[in-house]
């Protein structure tokens, strides 16, 4: 009779010895292979990971400047609001500005405005930069080209070119300073929330927005601005000299005027691009951008919301003096 305990505890014949040897070694190479392969992927993700960095830091594309060497008619961008944090920060402003005018080949500067205004700082150091680099490079003109809006900080940097251009459809002016910020004391009573405060200073609580509208404080406040605002006339004044016809009752109002307008009381000196000021004016059609970039790893870190804290920072400083 057939025993399967006997046949089951049988020992592996050769045949059998040399295939399971096989499957194991089969099953090994395998592994081996996968794990090559594995390595290959990992190095081949880290180079171009690298790449890709070497890319994003490299120094010249962060310039915003050509390569392309010759004659031609440097820009510099003014874009967006002028503050220290955005694009039309002085810091960034002024480094193209000397770029352009360090520039041998660069006949002249045009500054491509269209800001609505911001920061009367920034816009001042602005100012103050092009009226020195323009002593220091007496052969180099500065003509200001303003789009669809150069007014307030906008057109503080532009009085401080050799000429203004804009659209006659473009919005230039706005020569004011303002000052905003919201009140919640009521909102507070209905609530029934209490303030608590502590300070060490008569008017350290000066502009809170949960306390009541200090009389004397707001008598300060508007001094404070009237300051700001002949500051501001006086530096258009400077720029623009004769040209401003002072007889018109609202060029100091914070009006703004199109450039139609604008070309009527003095605020500029004629109707023009970018294109027609480097083609007519300068007479070098070919223009070369001169505006710093920011980095392109700030550009990502934005872009993933590293620009709420900034937003954040903007709404509790409300109350900053605006040449806007």
């Amino acid at each position: 009779m057939y025993d399967s305990d006997q046949s089951s505890s049988r020992p592996a014949t050769e045949k059998e010895w040399r295939l399971i040897e096989k499957l194991i070694m089969t099953s090994v190479g395998e592994q081996k292979k996968a794990r090559r392969w594995g390595i290959f992927f990992k190095i081949l993700t880290f180079v171009y990971l690298f790449a890709l960095l070497v890319i994003l830091l490299r120094p010249g594309l962060e310039s915003g400047v050509s390569l392309k060497s010759g004659p031609h008619t440097a820009l510099i961008d003014v874009q967006g609001v002028i503050a220290a944090s955005e694009d039309a920060s002085a810091d960034l402003v002024v480094t193209g500005l000397r770029n352009a005018f360090e520039k041998s080949e660069a006949r002249a500067v045009i500054i491509r405005i269209n800001s609505p205004g911001g920061s009367p700082v920034q816009a001042g150091y602005i100012y103050d930069e092009i009226v020195r680099l323009r002593l220091e490079y007496p052969d180099k003109k500065v003509y200001a080209v303003i789009a669809d809006i150069g007014a307030s900080g906008g057109y503080y940097i532009a009085a401080a070119a050799d000429e203004i251009y804009a659209d006659k459809a473009s919005l230039v002016g706005s020569i004011g300073v303002t000052a905003s910020g919201f009140g919640f004391v009521e909102t507070m009573d209905k609530l029934g929330v209490e303030r608590r405060i502590f300070t060490a200073g008569e008017h350290k609580t000066f502009l809170d927005p949960f306390l009541p509208v200090n009389e004397e404080e707001k008598v300060f406040w508007q001094e404070v601005l009237d300051t700001t605002h002949k500051q501001f006339i006086e530096q258009v004044e400077k720029g623009r000299g004769d040209r401003l016809k002072k007889d018109n009752s609202l060029l100091y109002s914070g009006v703004v005027w199109s450039g139609e307008q604008a070309l009527d009381i003095g605020l500029i000196d004629g109707l023009g691009s970018s294109s027609y000021v480097a083609r007519e004016v300068v007479g070098v059609e070919e223009i070369v951008n001169y505006t710093p970039r920011p980095s392109k790893l700030d550009e990502i870190f934005s872009k993933l919301g590293a620009s709420i804290g900034k937003g954040v920072a903007q709404t509790v400083m409300g109350n900053a003096v605006q040449l806007r």
